[in-house]
């Protein structure tokens, strides 16, 4: 096994804990409002959203235009259609603002210690630098699928980030939270690291976070990652 030069992170879920960083705002500032609920059915749009992408059925937008279209459809369901267009574009830059994982920062600083760290996100390129800006992300390098005018997983991704470094595929190393992601940058001759994240869609949803064969890694959190290539 090639050991790799560069790691590349998938975001939502794996860096940064998008579920709790929306029901802390949406509590803020709609307490009427079950921000659960709310975080989850934003979230339930965000696969199909990107399908009609990859599909053709439409030209590639930014993950910001997918988010705010959701958005405006999901408003009248919790009673917030009346939100004027400067409170929904604010709300919409909630996922510009996601609070980083606790062990986020320490482990990616590790890992930047001895490889070069990059995002690998459906997140447009705005959206991850404002993020990393927020939360204090130490990344080499933001990339971000809008790059290469497609959504993972569509392969033109993962082969994308490897030639930005001029590398192999074996010679990056996609670390993720989800095993779609993970399945699809091993059939492009990626390693994979696989990272438990069991409160991804909050502690009343815990998420099965058992090993599944394929992975080249298998870690609690990002610490526990930096322990383990550190071997």
């Amino acid at each position: 096994m090639t050991a790799p030069r560069v790691l590349v992170f998938d975001i939502f879920g794996t860096v940064v804990d998008w579920h709790g960083s929306i029901v802390r705002e949406v509590q803020q500032r709609f307490p009427q409002v079950d921000a659960d609920a709310f975080a989850l059915a934003w979230r339930a749009g965000y696969q199909p959203a990107m399908e009609a992408v990859r599909s053709g059925g439409r030209g590639f937008v930014r993950l910001d235009v997918l988010h705010r279209e959701i958005l405006d459809r999901l408003l009248p369901r919790f009673g917030l259609e009346a939100l004027g267009e400067a409170e929904r574009a604010n709300l919409n830059r909630v996922w510009h603002r996601l609070a980083a994982w606790p062990d986020s920062v320490a482990g990616l600083t590790r890992l930047k210690s001895r490889f070069t760290i990059c995002s690998l996100s459906n997140g447009n390129l705005g959206l991850l630098t404002d993020m990393a800006k927020a939360a204090g992300l130490p990344w080499d390098c933001v990339l971000s699928a809008e790059v290469f005018r497609a959504y993972k997983p569509d392969p033109r991704v993962y082969l994308g980030a490897a030639g930005v470094f001029e590398a192999d595929p074996c010679e990056v190393m996609m670390v993720a939270a989800h095993h779609d992601d993970l399945a699809a940058a091993r059939a492009c001759g990626m390693q994979t690291a696989y990272i438990e994240r069991p409160l991804e869609f909050g502690a009343a949803h815990p998420k099965d976070v058992s090993a599944q064969p394929g992975n080249t890694w298998h870690a609690k959190n990002l610490l526990h990652l930096a322990d383990q290539l550190a071997c």
